[in-house]
Parts: C-alpha cells; structure tokens; sequence
C-alpha cells in the first residue's frame, strides 16, 4: 500500500477535538500519515504477511493549552497485543548497562528494600525482575505480552505476573513503588488512565511512582520522523508530562531526561490535596509550538535528503541493510517506501531471527548473517549504539560505511 502524508499549518488550521490530556478543545493538527502498520514488533512469520499487514491514520494534533501531541485517528480496536509481541531490548549490553544504573538509582533514592513493587506494562519483565534481585524486593507486573518460560531469575519466586492491562479492576494491589516504562505513550487517554493509577493508589501516600517515556521534544526537534509511528498515539515533553500529573493528584518530584536525551522520566508521589489543574502559562508551551512549526517546515527535506541517498545507494550498486528491526526500523522503511533497494533488517534479537518486518517485508537476520552478505553501508536506527554496532561489525572483520539517523 502507498503510505501518504500532510501537512497542515499549525498557525492557520484548527481542528476542534479534545485534548486527551487535559480537555481542551483549543487543539491544531499539523502532520498525517496514511495507511501506516499498526504494529511494529510482532513476530511475523512470512513476508506475505508481513507486507499485507493491518494499517491505520496518524492525523497528530497539537494541544495549544498544554503543549501535548497525541494521534487524533487513533483507533486502540486495530491493537494486538500477545506473546507474539517482541519489544525487548535486553540483549544490547549498551542498554543493559543504562538498565541496570537506573535500577540501582531508583533502590538508592527510594530506599526499595524487601518493598513491594509494581510494574505497569513490564514487557518479558527484565526491569522488576532486576529491582527485585538487587533489592530483595517482593513484585506484581502487568503485561498481555509477559512469556513465563523467558524469565529464569532466581527472584520469580517473589514476583506475580498478571497478563493483563493495568486497570480499575486491580485497585485491591498496593505497592511501596510503582514504575511503567515505555507504556504511557501507547495509551489514548493518559488523564484517564493517570486518574485511574491516583485513584487505585487511594490513601496510600508513601507509594511513589516512576515513568519513562520517549521524549517528544527531541523526535520533533529533531524531525525524527522514524519515532512516529502508530503504536505511539501519545507524545510527552515536560510541560504536558508534569501538567498530567499535576492535575491528577500528585506532587511532581523531578522530570529529566536520559540516554541521550531519547528518554523522558518523572519521578512523583500522591497528595491528598485537591490537585491543581490550572493549565501550564502560555510561556511553558511557546518553546513547544515553536518546534511542532519547524518540524513541519524541515520534514520534506529530511525525507527528500534520505530518499537521494537510497537512490544513490541503489545506482552505486550498493548493499544496504538497516540495524535495528524494531518500531524506528519499521516506520523508517515504510516513510521512505523502501522494499528491495534494502532487502534485511539487523537485530541482535534472536527471537526476531527469520521473521518479517512489517509494512515492507525485509527479511529479519542476526549480525552473524553479514559475515556472508558483506554489506557496504549499514544505516543504523539508533545513533546511541554506534559503538556497539562498531564493534559486533570488528569481530567479524567486517568494515562497512556506517550511517546513524541523527
């Protein structure tokens, strides 16, 4: 299928819809996408498959009232989440080592010792089976897509693992900490479901609570068009991230960001306080709005630029492939409508080994695989694993042109 996209002028058109975030209706759209993959990382057996995957709009509005993004044409009926959903990032040690230096800093700072803990959408369940193991800590995690078999820590014993959605219905479990990694940004209506989180917390005002997200600021900063896709129908920078909080019932105690500023986390703990929900100052959003104006001014040259240069890759008689199978692989290749000009898609996962990407079809390989397909440029999706990709590349005497999206 042909993916479309559109820009709208944020200063001129107005598109009324309430904000999910913070109900306003002074909301502006600025970017469509049509008929993209309503997945990303699913374990896809045939290119078939693959290619004739289910798709669904991005029509991304901007909230002029507290600087949020979300997609207007979300429809959560097209997701599908199980077992077949392969997310992890835990066979990078790049990642791994952030992992575990977040996981002994959140035990410092909260002092997680034989605490209970909760994890909202824990994936295969590395990151509270890690806080666990380090700090003897007893754990409940959440998630349609945890595989049993895949765990074989020692701390299991101590951890429930619930396959299911975090919702109203498991407000009988309490924790000392609660953390969600990765999940808010999947989620339609975040006020809700921050309202839900306050509520199941109830009069239980030592639970503190961390999140991580993507930052939206730097993938529109930045134009980084491979970090929109459908699967993220929320985008968070500070202001729209401490705002939902804020007005939900908690007391905000650091918002940062991390891992080459990819990452954005809040830290906070509830008040019993009736929250403040005065929308953010107009001086707090302008930074915003002026980088949703200049991502829709710089977003055809950068597809352009990356179109030339998979042109000039195929008249050389170049052999491409991407590194990283993942969300950022999958919407770099169906922006830019590449098939066969790039035939694989490396990833260190080896449960992604033999599947297909999504939209496109190329063929999901290890890196061993290039030992025999000796590429010429490798494009990698990710710029903060350069030095790990460098060096896989060096044990198999391998010296391709290395490219990072930036």
């Amino acid at each position: 299928m042909t993916r479309t996209y559109k820009m709208v002028n944020i200063n001129v058109s107005i598109y009324m819809k309430t904000c999910p975030n913070c109900g306003s209706e002074n909301v502006t759209p600025f970017f469509e996408l049509r008929q993209v993959p309503v997945h990303d990382v699913l374990l896809i057996r045939t290119r078939e498959d693959a290619v004739q995957f289910p798709r669904g709009d991005i029509e991304l509005a901007f909230c002029n009232d507290c600087s949020f993004i979300y997609n207007m044409a979300f429809d959560p009926g097209l997701e599908s989440y199980s077992s077949e959903y392969e997310e992890t990032q835990g066979f990078s040690p790049t990642f791994n080592k952030f992992h575990h230096a977040m996981a002994d800093r959140l035990i410092d700072r909260y002092n997680l010792h034989e605490k209970d803990i909760i994890e909202i959408g824990c994936g295969k369940g590395e990151f509270i089976t890690m806080l666990c193991e380090l700090g003897n800590n007893r754990g409940i995690g959440f998630d349609p897509t945890y595989i049993n078999e895949r765990n074989i820590s020692s701390a299991k014993k101590n951890i429930t693992f619930i396959k299911d959605f975090y919702s109203e219905k498991y407000r009988a479990y309490k924790a000392d900490f609660i953390c969600c990694k990765m999940t808010l940004e999947h989620i339609p209506d975040t006020a809700a479901f921050i309202r839900t989180l306050r509520n199941n917390i109830g009069d239980n005002l030592h639970t503190n609570v961390f999140f991580q997200i993507p930052d939206a600021t730097r993938v529109f900063r930045d134009c980084a068009f491979w970090d929109i896709y459908y699967e993220h129908c929320s985008y968070f920078n500070p202001v729209s991230l401490e705002y939902l909080f804020r007005s939900n019932g908690f007391d905000v105690l650091d918002i940062r960001t991390e891992y080459d500023n990819q990452y954005l986390m809040i830290e906070a703990k509830p008040v019993s306080a009736k929250p403040d929900i005065s929308l953010p100052s107009q001086d707090k959003i302008v930074q915003m709005k002026h980088i949703v104006t200049d991502f829709i001014k710089t977003y055809h040259d950068k597809i352009e630029s990356w179109n030339k240069k998979v042109h000039d890759y195929r008249v050389n008689k170049q052999r491409v492939v991407i590194w990283g199978a993942g969300s950022k692989g999958v919407s770099f290749l169906t922006t830019l409508h590449i098939n066969n000009e790039i035939p694989f898609g490396v990833d260190i996962n080896p449960f992604k080994d033999g599947t297909y990407m999504v939209g496109t079809g190329q063929k999901i390989v290890q890196p061993g695989y290039l030992k025999a397909y000796n590429p010429d440029i490798v494009i990698i999706m990710n710029p903060i694993y350069v030095n790990e990709i460098k060096n896989q590349l060096a044990e198999m005497n391998l010296s391709p042109e290395l490219v990072a999206l930036t």
